[in-house]
């Protein structure tokens, strides 16, 4: 069984920023793409980032783009979520997740979610 942890979330102004970290166990991280999700009230949860494990290629949401940088330590089996240049609009709860996130993104962990919320 694997298992995915988030901290970092909490309230900036806009234009700041905050360092999302994801702590996995088991099969959550290893031989594993790490992504990262977000939802809003009313909203479908949607794709921000992701790394993907054989080759630490990075893909990212037009919205977020330039701005987030996502990266992965295997020592430490854990994904962050550097987040700059932060907007109102980016206020959501962030999921991290494990899975297969190629040409068909697949999840097979999700963490529990952390608070994000960015004021004007």
């Amino acid at each position: 069984q694997g298992q995915l942890v988030e901290s970092g979330g909490g309230l900036v102004q806009a234009g700041g920023s905050l360092r999302l970290s994801c702590a996995a166990s088991g099969r959550a991280f290893s031989t594993s793409d790490m992504g990262w999700f977000r939802q809003t009230p009313g909203k479908e949860r949607e794709f921000v980032a992701s790394i993907r494990w054989n080759d630490a290629s990075t893909y990212y949401a037009d919205s977020v783009r330039g701005r987030f940088t996502i990266s992965r330590d295997n020592a430490k089996s854990t994904v962050y979520l550097q987040m700059n240049s932060l907007k109102p609009e980016d206020t959501a709860v962030y999921y991290c997740a494990a899975g297969s996130f190629r040409s068909i993104r697949v999840v097979h962990y999700w963490g529990q979610g952390t608070q994000v919320t960015v004021s004007s």
